[in-house]
C-alpha cells in the first residue's frame, strides 16, 4: 500500500514525526509530500524544508525497514497522489478545529478521486497542541521551541529567525 502524507512542514514538528512514524508502521510505502505553499508565506524555503524532513525521518525509515520518500509538490494534492500511485492520503488530526477543515478536504478529494482514501491519525496527546504556525510565532517572539521540534530543525529555525 502506497500512501501520501502531505503538508508544508514549515517547520517539521515532533507532531509531524509522530504521525509519520505511526503511518510507517501501517504501510508498505510512504511518501511525504512537502507543499510549496507560497500563499502561507513560509519561513523556510522549500528545498530546506525537504532537506529537514529527510534528515528528521531517516531513523523512522530505518526502524521500519522501509524507504520513506520526501518529495516537493506544487499541484493539486489529489493530482500529486495520482502521479505517485498512492491509494491513500494520511492526515493528522490534533483538535476539533482540524477536523472541520480536514473533513471538507477529504470530501473534496473523494469527489475528485473516489479511488484514493483519506485516513486520519489522531495526534498523540503530548503533540495535540503543536502547530507549525504557533511554533514559528513562539520562535519569532523569542520563546523556547525545543520541545516542539527536533534538534536539527530547531537549529535551522533559529538561524533563519536570527538572520
Amino acid at each position: 500500500r502506497s500512501c501520501l502524507y502531505p503538508g508544508t512542514f514549515d517547520p517539521v514538528t515532533n507532531g509531524h514525526l509522530d504521525v509519520i512514524a505511526r503511518a510507517a508502521r501501517l504501510l508498505d510505502k510512504l511518501v511525504v509530500g512537502v507543499a510549496i505553499s507560497t500563499g502561507k508565506g513560509p519561513l523556510l524555503p522549500l528545498d530546506e524544508r525537504v532537506e529537514l524532513v529527510e534528515a528528521e525521518i531517516a531513523s523512522i525509515a530505518t526502524q521500519n525497514g522501509m524507504v520513506i520518500e520526501v518529495l516537493p509538490y506544487d499541484t493539486l494534492l489529489i493530482d500529486f497522489a495520482r502521479k505517485l500511485g498512492a491509494s491513500m492520503i494520511v492526515r493528522g488530526l490534533r483538535a476539533v478545529t482540524d477536523f472541520d477543515y480536514e473533513f471538507q478536504m477529504a470530501g473534496m478529494n473523494y469527489r475528485m478521486a473516489p479511488d484514493i482514501e483519506t485516513v486520519f491519525l489522531m495526534a498523540s496527546e503530548r503533540h495535540q497542541f503543536i502547530a507549525s504556525r504557533l511554533v514559528k510565532e513562539v520562535a519569532v517572539l523569542g520563546g523556547d521551541i525545543s520541545s516542539f521540534v527536533p534538534p536539527l530543525t530547531l537549529q535551522r529555525v533559529l538561524q533563519r529567525i536570527r538572520g
